[in-house]
């Protein structure tokens, strides 16, 4: 049975100088693109003996230098959380995470400094794969040539990656994802991811409103800049009973009751009635019914989610799930 991987906060490794096959990449969402890379560095990785190992930020560079630069409409939009990348990373056979923390000092380090400290003092780097258009070290100075240099020097070789196309010829990537879901294509976002569109959070304490007008939620925290289009959705939720939990969601800022502007998932179940407060709930959305509007009393707001819930019914009647 594969245990799970190592994760690392820090390098060099507390704990091991064993010798490491590597990736390097903000792997948001882990779609089809990103499994095929994991698939190259672990077969490498079996093959040449080394530990197959990611490397990946927190924040996104691109979070980080747009936040820095008080450019907040700059920051990329997650198509997943941190414990959801993590989770995904992890279902695909690697020895070891690094979490590298993306801050000033990082984005101060030269390229040089960037291959000697982490790739080499830091994981004894033995085998790299990363894409043609791979970027590090200061003011992105680092190339693939300077890659293949140290490689020379240092003792690892440097493979690179074209990128993952699917069967239609049509690019797999983030960006591609990101713009599936900000339009709430569900079919697409499952296509590039190769299973349906997740997000996992916690049950928190809302305002207690649904109970009162018969549609009791579960209140889900996700990532402020979520990735998915605001509105509403059908869904199941995974992780509160022995089988998934068919429900209708809600994901978007609460206008018609809220004026904290938070992002907020809230689900309700379909007939079912649970404590969940403070379990860990994994919400898979499955058909995208309509945007999130504000009304202009709660009868019109209560009429709407009538609809949501025949809408959700109707969906699981024709599916049989």
């Amino acid at each position: 049975m594969k245990t799970s991987p190592s994760i690392y906060r820090t390098l060099p490794r507390h704990d091991s100088q064993q010798a490491s096959a590597v990736t390097i990449g903000n792997f948001d969402g882990v779609h089809r693109g990103h499994q095929a890379i994991l698939a190259r560095v672990r077969e490498q990785a079996i093959e040449r003996g080394l530990a197959a190992t990611v490397m990946t930020f927190d924040p996104h560079p691109r979070t980080y230098f747009a936040l820095r630069g008080q450019r907040p409409e700059l920051v990329p939009t997650q198509i997943s959380g941190l414990r959801d990348k993590l989770t995904a990373l992890s279902a695909h056979g690697l020895d070891q995470i690094i979490l590298e923390r993306f801050n000033q000092a990082l984005a101060d380090m030269s390229a040089e400094d960037f291959i000697r400290q982490l790739l080499v003092q830091g994981l004894n780097t033995r085998w790299l794969l990363v894409g043609e258009d791979f970027r590090y070290g200061h003011k992105r100075s680092g190339d693939i040539e300077l890659l293949r240099h140290a490689g020379q020097q240092y003792g690892f070789e440097v493979e690179t990656i074209a990128d993952v196309a699917d069967e239609h010829g049509h690019r797999i990537s983030s960006s591609e994802l990101r713009t599936a879901l900000a339009v709430g294509q569900l079919e697409r976002a499952e296509h590039l991811l190769g299973h349906s569109y997740r997000l996992s959070g916690h049950v928190i304490h809302g305002q207690k409103l649904g109970r009162s007008i018969g549609y009791p939620t579960l209140n889900v925290k996700v990532p402020s800049q979520c990735a998915l289009r605001s509105g509403v959705y059908v869904v199941r939720a995974h992780g509160l009973g022995p089988q998934p939990i068919n429900g209708v969601a809600s994901l978007g800022v609460r206008p018609t009751i809220s004026h904290n502007g938070r992002l907020m998932l809230e689900v309700h179940l379909l007939d079912c009635q649970i404590d969940a407060y403070g379990k860990l709930t994994c919400v898979e959305f499955l058909e995208y019914l309509r945007d999130e509007e504000k009304f202009p009393d709660l009868p019109t707001m209560i009429a709407a989610i009538d609809n949501d819930v025949q809408c959700a019914r109707d969906h699981f009647a024709l599916h049989g799930l």
